[in-house]
């Protein structure tokens, strides 16, 4: 088994969004995102999985597939398909989020 604190130990970088490896394997990877407030990631997609993200701290906007950006925040979880086109942004403050993939190809 191993654990790991989710809301601890959080890293930023001033210029960009950071993207944590919590977990990483053959079948999947488990990703937290810091992002400052203003940050964003542009759109971009998972080609061969699902991106299931639950957000920790902090309100951003989020847009699908159809472009339209959400203001979501703590304790939500998102669902985006395998090719689902989706973006992200931090808004006022900091935004934390955990993102879980499978079948994600070990990236070097």
């Amino acid at each position: 088994m191993k654990t790991e604190a989710l809301m601890e130990n959080w890293e930023f970088k001033e210029e960009d969004p950071y993207a944590e490896p919590l977990f990483v394997a053959s079948d999947g990877r488990i990703l937290r995102f810091a992002l400052r407030p203003g940050q964003s990631i542009r759109e971009h997609h998972a080609p061969h999985s699902p991106v299931y993200i639950v957000i920790l701290k902090g309100q951003g906007m989020f847009a699908g597939a159809d472009g339209k950006e959400q203001k979501l925040g703590p304790n939500t979880l998102i669902i985006f398909n395998a090719k689902e086109d989706h973006s992200i942004r931090a808004l006022e403050e900091d935004l934390v989020f955990v993102t879980f993939m499978h079948g994600a190809p070990h990236l070097a």
